[in-house]
C-alpha cells in the first residue's frame, strides 16, 4: 500500500493488535497465529498490527519480526498488516526496512528504548526512521517518547509518509493541540490500554478511531461496542461498558503487564493455541482464567 492508502485504511475502521503465538519452547508458533490472522482477517477490521505491544514486541528479537509479519501477510487477505517498530534509531530502521521486505503495508513506531530523550532528538528519531523507508509510518506518542505539537509539524513537513499518528498518553488536552493544529494531515488512533474505556472522550478531541485489544478473542463484541460509539448510540455503549470492559478492566488492573496476559489468556479461551507470555510478564492465574471465561459467557453477541 501507498501512505496515502494505508492512511485511508487506518482510518476507515476499528483496529487491533494480534498477540504472538508461542509453543511450548516459547519459539513463534506460526500455524496457530496464522489460523487466528485468518479468523481475525473475517471481521470488521481494516488493519492489524502483527508484532505490535500486545503482540509482545518488546519481547521478540529483531529476526524475529519479520518472520511474524510475514505469516501475518499470509493469512490476513485484504486485511492489510501493519508492523511493530521500535528500539533505538538504528536497530528501528534495520526493523523498519526488513518488515518492508516481507510485504509490510506500514509500522507503527513504539518508543524508543530506556531513556529519555529531548524533542529535537526525538525528530531526529523519527525522520531517520521514516527516510529509510518508503511505506507509511505511524508514531506512538507515550511514555518516553511524546512528541509535542510544533516537534510533530516539523515532521509532517520534512516526512511526507508519516501519516499517523496515536496516543497512550491520555492527555486530552495535548492530543487535542495535535488534532487542531495537524488537521487531516495524519490519521489520529486512541492507543490507551483497553482503549474502549477511553474511546468517547477521544472521538471528542478529534480522533477517528482506535486499537482495540479485546478484539483478539471476541471481535464481534468489539465492533458491536464501535459501531455504536460511531453511531452515537450511548445506551449501547453504557451496556456493554458495564458488562463487558469495566469487569475486564478489574481484572487486568491486577497486576502488572495484564494489559498483554489478560488478552493472551482470552485468545486461548475462545480455542487458539496461543501459548504463555514471555518473561518479564506472567500469565493470568487459573482462578483468574476463570473468571475471564465467565466475563466472555455473559457477553455474548
Amino acid at each position: 500500500m501507498t501512505p496515502n492508502e494505508i492512511k485511508a485504511a487506518l482510518g476507515s475502521g476499528l483496529l487491533s493488535f494480534p498477540v504472538t503465538h508461542f509453543d511450548g519452547n516459547g519459539a513463534f508458533q506460526q500455524d496457530s497465529y496464522q489460523k487466528h490472522i485468518d479468523w481475525l482477517a473475517g471481521f470488521d477490521a481494516p488493519v492489524l498490527f502483527a508484532a505490535g505491544g500486545t503482540g509482545e514486541f518488546f519481547s521478540l528479537t529483531p529476526s524475529e519480526i519479520p518472520t511474524i509479519v510475514q505469516a501475518a501477510k499470509e493469512s490476513a487477505g485484504k486485511t492489510a498488516i501493519v508492523s511493530g517498530c521500535g528500539y533505538g534509531t538504528e536497530m528501528a530502521v534495520e526493523i523498519a526496512q526488513s518488515v518492508q521486505k516481507v510485504g509490510a503495508d506500514g509500522i507503527l513506531l513504539l518508543p524508543h528504548y530506556l531513556i529519555d530523550a529531548p524533542q529535537e532528538g526525538l525528530f531526529a528519531h523519527v525522520k531517520k526512521v521514516c527516510q529509510s523507508v518508503d511505506f507509511g509510518v505511524m508514531v506512538y506518542n507515550r511514555d518516553n517518547a511524546v512528541l509535542q505539537p510544533d516537534t510533530l509539524a516539523r515532521l509532517c513537513d520534512d516526512c511526507p509518509n508519516l501519516i499517523g499518528f496515536k496516543d497512550g498518553t491520555g492527555d486530552i488536552g495535548l492530543v487535542r493541540q495535535i488534532t487542531a493544529k495537524m488537521g487531516d494531515r495524519l490519521t489520529y488512533l486512541g492507543g490507551m490500554p483497553t482503549a474502549e474505556l477511553f474511546a468517547e472522550a477521544y472521538l471528542g478531541a478529534g480522533f477517528t478511531t482506535y486499537s482495540s485489544a479485546v478484539f483478539n478473542f471476541i471481535p464481534a463484541l468489539a465492533n458491536k461496542f464501535y459501531n455504536a460509539l460511531r453511531a452515537g448510540d450511548r445506551a449501547t455503549c453504557e451496556d456493554i461498558l458495564k458488562g463487558f470492559f469495566y469487569p475486564f478492566m478489574d481484572l487486568r488492573s491486577r497486576r502488572k503487564g495484564y494489559a498483554v496476559s489478560a488478552i493472551k489468556a482470552g485468545v486461548r479461551l475462545v480455542g487458539f493455541d496461543a501459548g504463555t507470555v514471555r518473561s518479564p510478564l506472567s500469565d493470568l492465574t487459573p482462578e483468574e482464567e476463570q473468571i475471564l471465561q465467565q466475563i466472555i459467557d455473559a457477553n455474548p453477541v
